[in-house]
């Protein structure tokens, strides 16, 4: 955990959702070079809410950052 967030210089619980949005989870981890599982474990661990959505044509979906 700590290799990879050393190399893309951002801790995992803002990595993982980013990369996730934009790869997938099989690209994903390919990229960080460890298994799927684990990279489930890691989401798990730190939390990552998935929610999946069904837009119709013409539909968009906004997201936003709670303020803590």
């Amino acid at each position: 955990m700590r290799g990879v967030e050393e190399r893309y210089n951002q801790p995992l619980e803002k990595l993982l959702p980013r990369m996730y949005n934009e790869m997938g989870l099989p690209r994903m981890a390919e990229a960080l070079g460890v298994s799927r599982s684990t990279v489930w474990y890691w989401m798990l661990r730190y939390g990552v809410d998935l929610k999946k959505v069904a837009l119709a044509p013409g539909e968009t979906l906004e997201t936003r950052t709670e303020k803590r």
